[in-house]
């Protein structure tokens, strides 16, 4: 009986037990689900890249190869990065109706499930600008002032101090930035797109980015108020040349006639 006694277990031991084998199960799960996660992660990649390559032949290989290596109706698009497809295609303006001097801003035809495929294949021919993230671009810890300054320094030469646009030559034009998503504003800013030059981080910093897209905002956001009535400035170098010569000369021809009329008055009397 002393013999049977002291074999048997203690009541615990079968909660030790049991515990040691969550312990043990919880670490082989810590070992094994980051590889896990990263294999699903790096399977997700792989199946977007495919329904890109699909998405590409069917959209774009006319024009860009069927490798995207270019051809005669359109730019290599090896090394151009996943944000200039979010950029081009996000905005309407690929696929293309028909080449010219400048491509439009048109209705978007792709999901933005599917600009990721198509990007994500994109990217994958050579390494470009990421697409950023909310952070980069949004309004949290933004200097509108500063903003305002690199806008004027950089940017109105073509797009006016308010961003609302302007005329080039043969043809082309800088577009109204009005309106345009701030997440489409730092890939232009990202990539150049057309006749835009790029400026990457070592131009403008991505704080610098944020900084002007803050201040577009401020002067064309929804909430914006104009006290001083009509925005002539906001219209364009080409609208205000316009309004000095009808106005102004006008002016000029209106005295005139004027003074004309008043020393010929003058003379009879």
């Amino acid at each position: 009986m002393k013999k049977l006694s002291a074999r048997r277990r203690h009541p615990l031991a079968a909660l030790v037990v049991l515990l040691l084998a969550l312990a043990c199960t919880g670490g082989l799960y810590a070992v094994f689900a980051p590889a896990d996660k990263a294999k699903a992660d790096e399977t997700a990649q792989s199946l977007a890249i495919d329904e890109g390559k699909k998405l590409f032949a069917v959209g774009c290989a006319s024009c860009h190869g069927t490798g995207g290596q270019g051809s005669s109706d359109g730019p290599s698009l090896v090394g151009v990065g996943a944000a200039a497809v979010d950029f081009q295609v996000g905005t309407g303006r690929m696929p293309a109706q028909q080449p010219g001097a400048q491509i439009p801003r048109k209705k978007v035809i792709y999901t933005q499930a599917e600009i990721d495929q198509l990007a994500a294949y994109i990217a994958s021919l050579g390494a470009g600008p990421n697409i950023p993230t909310e952070a980069q671009y949004g309004p949290e810890g933004a200097d509108i002032a500063k903003g305002g300054e690199l806008f004027r320094d950089n940017c109105t030469q073509c797009h006016n101090f308010t961003g609302k646009g302007g005329a080039l030559t043969h043809g082309k034009y800088a577009p109204s930035l009005e309106g345009v998503a701030p997440k489409h504003i730092y890939e232009a800013m990202q990539t150049g797109p057309q006749n835009m030059p790029s400026f990457p981080d070592t131009t403008l910093s991505e704080q610098n980015k944020k900084d002007i897209i803050a201040y577009l905002n401020a002067v064309n956001g929804d909430d914006t108020v104009s006290p001083g009535g009509l925005e002539l400035g906001g219209l364009g170098p080409v609208s205000e040349g316009l309004f000095a010569w009808i106005f102004g000369l006008g002016a000029l021809i209106a005295v005139a006639v004027w003074v004309a009329a008043r020393t010929a008055k003058a003379k009879k009397s």
